[in-house]
């Protein structure tokens, strides 16, 4: 975690590791509906384009088997660096240039899931050597149709692909070496957003480029430290369901920012207001960046900022988790925790005073 100057508050530094995936079962059609039209809703003049897409959700083939046809949904994974250039790799069967990416697997959680795991098996990347743009958060960056011949070898009629794809930045400033699947890619390139090759993709890239698209990861999560200045600071329960992060540990308050936040103390408040309506913090002052693992893998830049309130935690209304309750330093290692609060002690013996 790296520190606020103004702040003047010792540095914390913690990760969240990943959670362990439910039963191995594609991404729902009501999940794959949902991002698709989360995505209609920003180019409202592609729905006559995706009327394809669209009959697959509506039929009663899997939407994401390779065996629903005349096409499936597929994932990919466009992957940014800090000169803004997009990885491509070459695909043997096509002899393409194309973003990392492919049919979608039992056991991949979501769609964005999908386009992780296939650019980590074709180009030898680690989940956490990506993480999410500000601009497009988790919904498609671009969502492409586009035809595949016959393949008598593996008995597969002409069809369409209808390919989801998820915008992703490199966490390092330089590019990591790739280890390349050998049986489907041939070699890799980084194409500035002008040369990249589809353009339905280029067309999106160029246009959130005036958007900040540049390549420089910045938090898309927000997390309250919450403390009463006298030595107890707040903590969360989490629910013990399928897909939440960290499941049935004390963890800090918030989450992930949505297109519709102006600002990441927006992303708090509204999270805040969601989580424990009533709890209103006198004050909300960036002080740290978590660097934290998401479910996927992926690495996830919190800012967290520090709030004072001393109200009654029973008797706020708590719609999200189990328990709400206040902890001083000494009981932390009677606690079952987020991995991240370890370090928290010092901070809060430093906040109290």
């Amino acid at each position: 975690m790296s520190t606020n100057p103004d702040t003047a508050l010792p540095p914390v530094t913690y990760s969240l590791p990943s959670n362990v995936r439910g039963d191995h079962v594609p991404p729902s059609r009501s999940h794959i509906r949902a991002t698709i039209e989360a995505y209609l809703s920003r180019h409202a003049g592609e729905r006559d384009a995706l009327e394809g897409l669209l009959a697959a959700l509506d039929g009663t083939g899997e939407p994401s088997s390779r065996a629903t046809l005349p096409g499936h949904v597929t994932c990919s994974a466009v992957v940014i660096d800090r000169d803004r250039r997009v990885l491509h790799i070459g695909h043997r069967v096509t002899g393409l240039l194309l973003a990392p990416g492919g049919h979608v697997e039992a056991g991949d959680r979501t769609l964005l899931a999908a386009a992780v795991r296939e650019v980590c098996e074709e180009a030898g990347l680690h989940p956490g050597d990506l993480c999410l743009t500000p601009q497009f958060l988790d919904e498609p960056i671009d969502v492409d149709v586009h035809d595949i011949d016959a393949n008598a070898a593996k008995g597969e009629p002409a069809h369409w692909h209808f390919d989801v794809r998820f915008a992703f930045y490199l966490t390092a400033e330089q590019p990591p070496a790739l280890a390349l699947q050998d049986e489907e890619v041939a070699g890799a390139q980084w194409l500035s957003y002008a040369d990249v090759r589809s353009p339905t993709l280029r067309a999106k890239l160029m246009a959130a480029e005036a958007d900040g698209l540049d390549g420089r990861p910045e938090p898309v999560n927000a997390s309250a430290l919450i403390h009463d200045g006298a030595g107890r600071y707040l903590l969360h329960l989490r629910d013990d369901r399928e897909g939440i992060w960290e499941p049935w540990v004390l963890a800090l308050l918030g989450g992930g920012r949505t297109r519709d936040d102006s600002c990441l103390e927006a992303t708090l408040r509204r999270e805040l207001a969601e989580e424990v309506p009533g709890l209103e913090p006198t004050e909300l002052v960036p002080f740290a960046v978590e660097e934290a693992t998401s479910i996927d893998g992926l690495a996830v830049p919190i800012s967290v900022y520090a709030g004072r309130w001393s109200g009654d935690a029973e008797a706020v209304e708590l719609r999200e988790g189990v328990l709400l309750t206040w902890c001083t330093v000494d009981k932390l290692d009677r606690l079952r925790l987020s991995p991240g609060l370890g370090a928290i002690p010092v901070t809060l013996q430093v906040l109290a005073r």
